[in-house]
């Protein structure tokens, strides 16, 4: 029996059922592809469920405004996901009359879509034979064969594409796709792989080596940055102060709290002494720390965060072009990143009661 028929029989008996996999609406799919890039599958779901509820055919994510299909994004990271999106929506109705395509040639082409996403699109819509290669996918195919080399160098990209194409059942591309990736998520998994009942147990040369916890080799990304934020709530009755970032901002257009950063973590006293801190603040101004430092990491980016609530509104000195005032009631309606919608989660009667 070969690997595909043996795969797609355990496919059969244990696939997980999920809501995009029940039909071949191409531009379903690619919502659910989209929102689950770098996003577990758990915490993807009821994103995908309120997109689709919000935006049922592509021509309505098109017309979207996107500070709209931000705010439904918010607290799931990777921003620019959300504007890509939008673009390839933009494109899918002004190139393909609204209709979304389905074959690799023209999915591809879409704003935010990789080969990867193209693959997953066109087999699972139109079952054509191109084989998708994630980390799943990886994960068994470098385990089964043993193959060590990187899967984030260009040799083992290409590497890997190839053995992917050629054990691709190109009859069955959608169901077969849909096999090898369920069967890295739940059997062949990163950290105790379910070797002692696997189907591939006697063939899969990393078991009998016993070097399955060696691979897959990835090669070590460049060091992350660390980055300081020190960021200040300020109310005035029933109003908060919003910054809003700038359009080429990793977190471009999304609100936050006016913001000082600095090269090294300062405490308050030491922080009261920099130049921006007495631009902002008057002498007298006094503050309140809320809870500790927060860490959010973002790609190639470690955030160490502190916030402070401003005891009294008069003593903010300077307010920025793009520092407004909100309503408390608004502060729900407007798109942020995923540090301050965490942030606002948790401390919502802790800044004002009416939160």
């Amino acid at each position: 029996m070969s690997f595909a028929v043996k795969l797609m029989n355990w496919y059969r008996e244990n696939g997980r059922d999920l809501p995009w996999r029940n039909t071949q609406n191409p531009y379903v799919i690619w919502l659910s592809e989209i929102i689950l890039q770098q996003t577990r599958v758990e915490q993807g779901m009821p994103y995908f469920h309120r997109f689709l509820e919000a935006f049922p055919i592509v021509t309505k994510f098109a017309a979207a405004e996107e500070e709209e299909i931000l705010r439904l994004w918010q607290g799931l990271g990777y921003y620019s996901r959300a504007r890509n999106m939008h673009k390839a929506a933009k494109m899918v109705v002004d190139e393909y009359g609204g209709q979304f395509p389905t074959s690799y040639a023209e999915v591809i082409r879409l704003a935010g879509v990789g080969e990867y996403t193209a693959a997953a699109i066109s087999s699972f819509s139109a079952n054509e034979a191109k084989a998708v290669v994630d980390g799943n996918v990886y994960r068994v195919l470098s385990r089964y064969f043993g193959i060590d080399e990187p899967i984030n160098g260009s040799k083992g990209k290409k590497v890997f594409a190839e053995i992917a194409g050629e054990m691709l059942d190109l009859d069955n591309a959608a169901t077969y796709n849909q096999a090898i990736m369920d069967f890295g998520a739940l059997q062949c998994k990163p950290k105790s792989p379910r070797c002692e009942t696997c189907i591939f147990q006697l063939e899969c040369v990393a078991n009998r080596a016993g070097i399955v916890d060696k691979l897959p080799v990835k090669l070590k990304g460049r060091a992350s940055k660390n980055r300081y934020f020190h960021y200040f709530i300020v109310q005035s009755d029933d109003r908060i102060l919003m910054s809003k970032r700038g359009e080429t901002d990793v977190w471009a257009n999304l609100y936050e709290f006016p913001l000082i950063e600095t090269e090294q973590d300062f405490m308050l006293e030491e922080l009261a002494q920099t130049p921006l801190f007495s631009e902002y603040f008057e002498e007298t101004a006094r503050f309140t720390p809320l809870g500790n430092m927060t860490k959010h990491i973002l790609s190639h980016q470690n955030i160490y965060a502190r916030f402070y609530l401003l005891q009294d509104a008069q003593s903010l000195r300077t307010k920025k072009s793009n520092w407004n005032y909100f309503f408390v009631e608004k502060i729900d309606t407007l798109a942020k990143h995923k540090l301050i919608f965490s942030f606002l989660e948790k401390n919502k009667q802790l800044i004002n009661p009416k939160f």
